[in-house]
């Protein structure tokens, strides 16, 4: 079994998961899999977790076996040479045989990038939720505190989300201010909600704007109603950023 680090840019993809009739990131992988190991069929691939449409990913672990005998070395060359130029192996380790990237995680960092100032920026196009207005930095980073911890978060749910449970746990959530005029929110859990962070932030930055009081985050949150948190922030401004390993699954 090996365990694959990946990055790429999300912009030509309908997210991780394989879909019909869109190009996604997990059928790349999976078809490059296939090759490297020399056949015409795509070999399963699992990633720790479902990314968004136009989402990124600096680091997303994968878990896979190949039916012939290959080095990590060849591996990661393989997967290298098969995907795409936007879709990159950073990263391959052999893991034991029941290794399961879901079940394995322990924590995921998601940053959401916003640039806040009148002209774009070409060289950050497609990676930033430009925002031309000023935004209320200190009101947005008032209401972080009140998403740390265990909550039900039905609030910053998208329809159609397939979790169990809305309840998650975020250990932590940050905002810090640039000098190259980005504003950068990081949100650490174990996992998250179909849109959750994109919602969030979307939330935060309405709070930002002067559209909508601190106080109506918490009182977002406690009411777990969709229609009382703000609109879902671009899917380009988010990238997955960091994905932690448990010693094994959890139990």
């Amino acid at each position: 079994m090996w365990c694959a680090t990946l990055a790429w840019r999300g912009d030509a993809y309908a997210g991780w998961q394989v879909q019909p009739n869109a190009p996604t990131v997990q059928a790349m992988v999976q078809d490059a899999v296939g090759k490297l190991c020399g056949l015409s069929h795509p070999i399963p691939v699992a990633a720790t977790g479902r990314t968004d449409a136009g989402v990124h990913a600096e680091m997303q672990l994968v878990g896979f076996e190949t039916p012939v005998e290959r080095t990590a070395k060849q591996v990661m060359a393989g997967l290298n040479f098969h995907t795409p130029k936007d879709i990159v192996c950073l990263e391959v380790r052999p893991m034991p045989h029941d290794f399961r990237p879901r079940h394995w995680t322990k924590q995921k960092v998601y940053r959401y990038r916003i640039l806040n100032r009148n002209p774009p920026c070409p060289f950050r196009r497609g990676l930033v939720w430009h925002i031309k207005a000023p935004l209320d930095v200190a009101s947005m980073d008032s209401v972080l505190p009140h998403l740390i911890g265990r909550h039900d978060f039905s609030a910053f749910r998208a329809a159609g989300c397939a979790a169990k449970s809305p309840v998650r746990w975020i250990q932590g959530a940050r905002l810090h201010v640039r000098d190259d005029d980005e504003i950068h929110i990081e949100f650490e859990g174990h996992g998250f909600l179909r849109h959750q962070v994109r919602i969030m932030v979307g939330t935060i930055v309405e709070v930002g704007l002067g559209k909508r009081l601190p106080s109506t985050v918490l009182e977002a949150l406690e009411s777990r109603d969709r229609l009382r948190a703000g609109a879902t922030a671009p899917a380009h401004g988010l990238t997955l950023v960091r994905v932690t390993l448990g010693e094994g699954p959890r139990p």
